[in-house]
This record gives structure tokens, sequence and C-alpha cells, in this order.
């Protein structure tokens, strides 16, 4: 069975990239607009991996993963940011958050598949 990831981001574009490049290597994709979005379809099932933008409307990326953190599902689940912040303060507080890893966009489409392989083993 193929894994499943999350994808949340608030940019159409950013969403349809990573889910081509991730169904591309045979994931299966589900898309969330925003992170409440993200969460509500989170909650509706469990997903192998969750990749989240930070600077969304109504939930940004930091509180997602915080949230997340909070269900039983998703305690050790590997969550990655994907997003333009790339200071190191924003990157303690992902850690802090309970972020697994962080790419910078715009991304690589190798590099992300390379990153989404290490992390799901």
């Amino acid at each position: 069975m193929s894994k499943s990831i999350l994808a949340v981001d608030d940019s159409t574009t950013i969403r349809q990239m990573v889910s081509l490049t991730l169904k591309s290597a045979g994931y299966e994709v589900t898309e969330a607009v925003d992170g409440q979005d993200g969460l509500a379809k989170a909650k509706g099932r469990s997903f192998n991996l969750v990749l989240t933008d930070q600077n969304m409307p109504r939930m940004d990326g930091l509180s997602l993963v915080k949230s997340l953190r909070g269900l039983p599902e998703y305690k050790t689940a590997p969550i990655l940011m994907l997003t333009t912040e790339s200071s190191d303060e924003m990157k303690s507080k992902g850690r802090a958050a309970g972020a697994t890893g962080w790419l910078v966009k715009p991304f690589d489409p190798p590099r992300l598949l390379e990153v989404v392989r290490k992390v799901l083993g």
C-alpha cells in the first residue's frame, strides 16, 4: 500500500506542484487549503506524513503542528514545514512546535522526494 501524505498550503500552485511531485513517485496525496482544513482532514484519517506551509490564513503552520502533535495518531508522525520562512528563529519555533524537518520554497522536486523518502523510512 502506498504511503499517504497530507499537503497543506494556501497557494494552489504550490499544492499542485507538491501533489504532482509526490504522486509521480507513487505517494497518495490529500490537499488542504490552510491549517484548519488540514487539521480537519488529519482528524478524519491517519496520514504517514504531513507537509505544511507556515504562512496561511485561519491557522498557520506552527499552530497546525502543535494541534497535530496533540492527537495520538500524530504524536510521532513526521511533519515537514515547506515554507519561504528560513530564519533560524523560525526553524527553532518549528522544532519547539514538533516539526520533524524544514524545507525552504521554492522547493526542488528531487530534494523534496529525497527528504520525504528519508523521513518515511
